[in-house]
Formats: structure tokens, C-alpha cells, sequence
């Protein structure tokens, strides 16, 4: 089996939402994981890697990701990196053809960011911490720096944990409604005493269509429900398993 990635075809540019399906891992990494990060082995992540990479049309080492941590810090990717030589942030942008652009998931939210016509691309992590903390946002201004337009940039909201699987505790959503009471929109009650479900994507959603941005789309693709498809950090959790394995995002320009 190889690689079948999820694509929005109106992003306009090369991109993919790769699932854990068309990967060499085994045990509970299987599929196709392309977490160095993971527990899993580093040559069967580096195969993993390479396909997802074959599958975009760019070399092996092309295919970058940064080290993530949950931040609003954005990466300007002029050149490849090696994986041990990761910059540290949430978010990358480039102008660079032949350079994809690579986000780590499981559960948090990847968004691709493309302005076809000016030759720009992004792509931020965005979990709850660094949605609610400005990565999103960082990321458009990022892209403008580069030559930009915000209302040609469009969006592509890909799988994260939906509202429905999503049950979080109540200094949770004090977090969220310190920063704004307007965000109480996004939680519903669970059925555990003081808990509630929190609306990860809409969120998302809603600080993108703050920005003055082109079209968002969301795929509506719950990591946590679909294991077939998607490694969930929250479900390996509630089965006490030892790790779990991370999905891959990507987007690039095409070299002429």
C-alpha cells in the first residue's frame, strides 16, 4: 500500500493530509509514521518519510519539519535541515519551490496556508496552546513579510480531535474565557461533572476567519474516532499504551 493523502484541490498548490495508512511502522506506531520523535524505529520513520516525500514529488530531504513546542514561533525555511537540526517552533513559511513544508500530528490541528499567485506557502501546528497563543496569526503575518496578500491566502484546516471526542476540565476552559468570555461558544457540557467538550477545529475556524484571509476549509476528519486512519495521542492514552505514532501534513511549491 502506499500513501494516499487527503487534498483540497482549491489550496491550488502541492499538498497533502497524510493518513497512517501506506507506512512500514509496526505495533502501535503502524502505518505511516513520521514522528522522529516516537518511540518507533528511526529507519522505519525515515522510510515513512521518504515515501510521504515520493508521494509530494520532492527529494527525501526536502520534506522539513521543525520541533515542535506548542508556541506562536514561525520558521522562515530558506533551506533543508536535518531532523537532529530542527529549529524549534510551531509554524514555517517559505518562497522556496522544491521545499515542503511539514507539520507533526496527533490530535492537534495542522492548517496549510497558500498564496498561489504570490509564490508563498505556511504551514502552523496548532494545538489548543498555540492556537489560543497566536500561531495562526503569526503565520499570515509571516507570509505577508514574504510577499503575501492576506485575502488571496487560503487555508485548509486538516484532522485533529473533534468536539465530540474532545472532553477537557474546567481550568481547561478558564484558560480560554481569561483571555476572552466570547470563547465559551466553543465548549459544550460533557457528561462528566464540570467538564466539557471543547470545539478544536471551530476554534481554529474562527481565528482564521478573523485574519481577512481567502477561503478556510475544514476537513472535519476526527483523529481520535478513526483509528484506521489517524494516530491519536489522547486515544493511546485512554487505551495505556506506551506511544503512539504521528501523522504528517505537507505542502510545497513545485520546482519548475
Amino acid at each position: 500500500m502506499t500513501p494516499a493523502p487527503i487534498t483540497h484541490p482549491p489550496l491550488g498548490v502541492t499538498h497533502g493530509f497524510f493518513t497512517r495508512q501506506g507506512g512500514v511502522s509496526q505495533g502501535i506506531h503502524g502505518g505511516l509514521n513520521c514522528g522522529y520523535g516516537s518511540d518507533d524505529g528511526t529507519d522505519a520513520v525515515r522510510q515513512n518519510r521518504a515515501r510521504v516525500a515520493e508521494s509530494l514529488a520532492i527529494p527525501a530531504e526536502a520534506l522539513i519539519t521543525v520541533h515542535q513546542i506548542h508556541s506562536a514561533d514561525v520558521i522562515v525555511a530558506e533551506q533543508p535541515w536535518l531532523p537532529g537540526a530542527a529549529p524549534r517552533g510551531d509554524a514555517m513559511v517559505t518562497t522556496r519551490p522544491g521545499l515542503a513544508l511539514g507539520i507533526l500530528t496527533a490530535d492537534c490541528t495542522p492548517v496549510l496556508f497558500a498564496d498561489r499567485e504570490a509564490g508563498v506557502i505556511g504551514a502552523a501546528h496548532a494545538g489548543w496552546r498555540g492556537a489560543l497563543g497566536g500561531v495562526l496569526e503569526a503565520t499570515a503575518q509571516a507570509m505577508e513579510e514574504l510577499g503575501a496578500a492576506r485575502q488571496r491566502i487560503a487555508t485548509v484546516v486538516g484532522p485533529c480531535i473533534a468536539q465530540a471526542t474532545y472532553e477537557v476540565g474546567p481550568e481547561f476552559k478558564a484558560e480560554f474565557l481569561r483571555k476572552d468570555r466570547s470563547y465559551e461558544k466553543f465548549f459544550v457540557p460533557s457528561t462528566k461533572a464540570d467538564h466539557h467538550q471543547f470545539d478544536l477545529a471551530g476554534f481554529v475556524m474562527a481565528r482564521l476567519a478573523l485574519l481577512g484571509l481567502g477561503p478556510s476549509h475544514d476537513l472535519a476528519l476526527d483523529t481520535y474516532a478513526d483509528d484506521e486512519l489517524f494516530y491519536s495521542y489522547r486515544r493511546s492514552c485512554h487505551r495505556d499504551e506506551s506511544d503512539y505514532g504521528r501523522q504528517i501534513s505537507a505542502i510545497a511549491l513545485q520546482a519548475n
